[in-house]
């Protein structure tokens, strides 16, 4: 790949983001088709602003509601501004697992072994964790990918649940170019985080949990540092088996900048509704995300006006706009058990944002759809996400995870 070096001309930070210096470069050689997909994969992914919280003891009876509100306030975000791309480390918003990315791109309020979903949603942290270890890898488009390695521990001592992970994304490999396109040898892109989970259980059903993460990323000989974090509390009710969580997600932003001001992440405020049917091995969620912001519409304007018979513009009415505005708040998704001991699991969600961005007016595709499954084997479970993102194709997600003390306990 040859990287022009105009894009350089007035430094990194010029660029929205190390991920937008990768994708232009695509977009200015002809509209590549599989970077344009990144392009609009990352058109989803939201600004954000540091967040200092800081919660004292107060009664759980209203521990929800401030903890919801805080990270309202403190966000500092316009939230009727159109959507946004002033952000950075926006591999964070990437799902973590195969089962996730099959779920939409986001987890479900669950407690069970998987410690995937305590990477998305730490409140998801619980004791069945303990000993837990788990590998994932994305495969994305252009050869570009991102996985996530986790494992999990429990004390006893102390009542907490911690977790450990590492995510990474590379960019490949570029040609390194002068504004006269002669080529200078070559440079990489990557970014990685180092994530420590920590989650309590308040009571017999509230459950609180914390996400902090150091961010690294290099671009060429161009470096950034910043920090993160996910808050969540879950309130489960397991008579009448569902749960419901509040979570912010990737408070924090930049430290050390690649230059110039410091960019925030890509924050994203979700309240998450999981749900066990009675009478079938079915499990629903219902996620709103993107909560810090009301409008979260794309405004297209390469988008083709059309017009009626007279030669008039058809214009979309106040109403049908605030809907379809409305309804890319939410994520639906879907996990259905199968066999005995329920050692196979198949899953479908829908993301209406990312089918509204990402689909062709022109063709039908099955952007915005998810689909997988899962197959416990023995002491492994094995996890398989399709993603698909735009008509040119999709982002296949594979996980692999066990549980230490499994062996431990056949010895």
């Amino acid at each position: 790949m040859k990287f022009p070096y105009f894009l350089f001309t007035g430094g990194p930070s010029d660029c929205c983001s190390q991920v937008d210096c990768v994708s232009r470069k695509f977009l200015r050689d002809g509209y590549n088709c599989s970077m344009n997909v990144l392009f609009a994969i990352q058109s989803f992914l939201r600004d954000g602003q540091m967040v200092k919280m800081g919660i004292k003891k107060f009664n759980i009876k209203f521990k929800a509601n401030v903890f919801f509100i805080g990270m309202i306030c403190f966000a500092g975000i316009n939230l009727f501004g159109q959507t946004g791309r002033q952000y950075t480390y926006e591999f964070l918003s990437l799902p973590p697992s195969a089962r996730i990315t099959a779920l939409g791109g986001v987890a479900p309020v669950l407690k069970d072994d998987d410690i995937n979903l305590a990477g998305y949603n730490p409140s998801n942290l619980n004791e069945a964790h303990n000993g837990s270890l788990a590998f994932n890898h994305n495969f994305q488009f252009a050869g570009i990918s991102n996985g996530h390695v986790a494992a999990g521990k429990h004390l006893k001592s102390s009542g907490l649940t911690c977790q450990l992970g590492f995510s990474y994304i590379s960019y490949g490999e570029f040609k390194r170019t002068d504004e006269y396109d002669v080529s200078d040898g070559n440079f990489t892109a990557s970014e990685k985080a180092i994530h420590l989970g920590v989650s309590r259980k308040l009571n017999e059903r509230i459950d609180v949990g914390v996400n902090l993460k150091s961010v690294f990323s290099s671009l060429e000989t161009f470096t950034s540092f910043g920090m993160a974090a996910d808050v969540a509390l879950t309130y489960s009710n397991p008579d009448k088996k569902f749960s419901v969580s509040m979570l912010g997600r990737n408070l924090g932003g930049e430290i050390s900048t690649y230059h110039g001001a410091a960019l925030p992440a890509p924050l994203d405020i979700q309240i998450a509704f999981t749900k066990r049917l009675t009478h079938l091995p079915m499990r629903f969620s219902i996620i709103a995300h993107q909560l810090q912001q009301w409008d979260v519409r794309y405004d297209d304007p390469s988008a083709v006006e059309s017009t009626d018979i007279f030669g008039e513009v058809n214009q979309k009415s106040a109403f049908s706009e605030q809907a379809d505005n409305l309804f890319r708040h939410f994520i639906f998704n879907a996990e259905l058990s199968l066999g005995k001991k329920e050692g196979f699991k198949l899953r479908a969600a829908y993301n209406h944002q990312r089918r509204k961005e990402l689909s062709l007016s022109s063709f039908r595709s099955m952007a915005g759809f998810s689909l997988g499954f899962g197959l416990r084997i023995k002491q492994f479970s094995l996890d398989y996400g399709l993603g698909y993102y735009h008509l040119s194709g999709a982002a296949n997600h594979l996980s692999i995870s066990t549980n230490i003390s499994r062996f431990k306990n056949k010895v």
